[in-house]
């Protein structure tokens, strides 16, 4: 197959989960296919080297493009703007039109049989139809991989806030974003989600349009467990801090949490791992044990220090790839429902679940002061994603997927030629893992660009 991936926002480093998914499947999917990948690069990333991770691609584009911050003047402008606009600012500020005209000038040279939008950002930069019965512009259909249910997010998010005019500037957001996505499902040929849990989400918008889900994974052979370099009483969080809801998740458990734990665990200590921390989180420094990192070349040894690794989302959607990280390096996870929502993980027996700041706290009690349990569950936790998840395992399900809609469309081509009214002859059907169209078997593609 000859694919186009668009992802806004950088790939490398790999800092973000969302970089995490989207390298490794771009990676093994290049194994085996021609794979061009546009993307944008802002501060602190690194083309030259994304060249270099992606070298069995056949060609990578990386445009110099900074998204608006918040409290910067082109926020405001985003903001501004997106009022005017159906776009919500979280999608408007990704609106860039030099990614748009190189993705145009890729598909209209006539050598791509997929593309990629990788997030409903890179949506907003992909044509696509007006009609989802084409489920294609120009010849090359698009499928869209969701990462998260962005509308929930804003949504969970607003349901949160206690600043009134805070919350109705959310409850815009969220009611904005989900007609956008809504729009973008519609007119996808496939949308492909990283849970079943959000694939129902996704579905429920756009009924009649095709989504699926694959699982996330995780490198086993690069996390690891490291044994003998616990810090005891330690706690570990670890994500990308210019996230919203990873900020919210840090913020709550210092201040609604954490004094609960001290309380009856006097030397714990929290760690927070991860790139661009605010100034509210870098504010969290203030209390006594508490340590914020930023950006670090590679977050093994601070992980491999907690006692027990802590995930308080309260908002949030798709699946969090820490922790399948933090459970390949053998860790004890207490994490909310939403921090653990859509991963195939069973409370008390991969990791304990807890949503309230009192059982949460009870739950990091226990642990700490219980080697044995955290053992438990950590080899437990080791041995489900060291079994299921690989990168290898998960990109040859997102593989398949490609193949249907590559297979589907060719066969909707022949027989528009052949002028079939497709709307009464009926299109081809998924069963299983391949396309079906009438007698056609299922599309394999078993060797190097096919």
């Amino acid at each position: 197959m000859r694919i186009l991936w668009v992802k806004m926002g950088g790939l490398w480093p790999a800092t973000t989960g969302g970089r995490v998914r989207s390298l490794n499947t771009i990676s093994e999917l290049a194994r085996d296919h021609q794979v061009s990948v546009i993307t944008t690069h802002a501060q602190g990333d690194d083309p030259d080297g994304l060249q270099q991770q992606l070298a069995g691609c056949e060609r990578v584009v990386s445009i110099p493009y900074a998204v608006p911050k918040r409290g910067s003047a082109t926020f405001a402008a985003a903001v501004g703007s997106s009022w005017f606009s159906h776009y919500p600012v979280d999608l408007w500020k990704w609106r860039v039109g030099a990614v748009r005209r190189e993705v145009r000038r890729s598909l209209a040279a006539g050598d791509v049989d997929l593309c990629v939008a990788d997030f409903l950002f890179a949506a907003t930069n992909v044509p696509m139809p007006a009609r989802r019965r084409a489920g294609h512009v120009g010849g090359v259909p698009v499928l869209l991989f969701e990462h998260n249910v962005e509308y929930l997010i804003w949504q969970r998010l607003a349901h949160l806030e206690t600043t009134r005019w805070k919350r109705a500037l959310f409850e815009m957001e969220w009611r904005k974003m989900r007609a956008c996505e809504a729009e973008a499902i519609t007119r996808a040929a496939l949308t492909i989600a990283v849970s079943d849990d959000d694939r129902r989400r996704l579905a429920e918008m756009s009924p009649g349009s095709r989504v699926v889900s694959i699982p996330t994974g995780v490198n086993t052979s690069y996390f690891t467990p490291r044994h003998n370099t616990e810090v005891p009483a330690r706690l570990v969080f670890s994500g990308s801090m210019d996230w919203h809801p990873n900020e919210d998740a840090v913020c709550y458990f210092a201040e609604s949490i954490l004094p609960r734990i001290r309380a009856e665990v006097p030397n714990v200590s929290f760690t927070i791992i991860g790139r661009n921390p605010s100034a509210r989180v870098r504010e969290l420094t203030a209390q006594p044990g508490v340590a914020v990192t930023g950006t670090l070349d590679d977050v093994r040894p601070s992980i491999a220090e907690g006692s027990v690794y802590v995930v308080p989302l309260r908002a949030g959607s798709g699946t969090r790839i820490k922790i399948f990280e933090a459970l390949a390096m053998g860790k004890a996870v207490v994490s909310t429902t939403v921090g653990a929502e859509g991963l195939a993980l069973e409370s008390g027996r991969q990791f304990l679940a807890a949503d309230t700041p009192h059982d949460f706290a009870h739950a990091v009690i226990r642990l700490l002061r219980d080697p044995a349990r955290r053992h438990a569950l950590g080899c437990a936790g080791r041995a489900l994603v060291e079994a299921n998840y690989s990168w290898a395992t998960v990109a040859r399900q997102f593989e398949v997927r490609c193949e249907e809609v590559v297979a589907e469309h060719a066969y909707v081509e022949r027989e528009a030629i052949r002028g079939v009214d497709l709307s009464r002859a009926g299109s081809p059907r998924y069963r299983g893992a391949g396309v079906v169209a009438g007698e056609q078997p299922a599309v394999g593609w078993s060797h190097r660009h096919s």
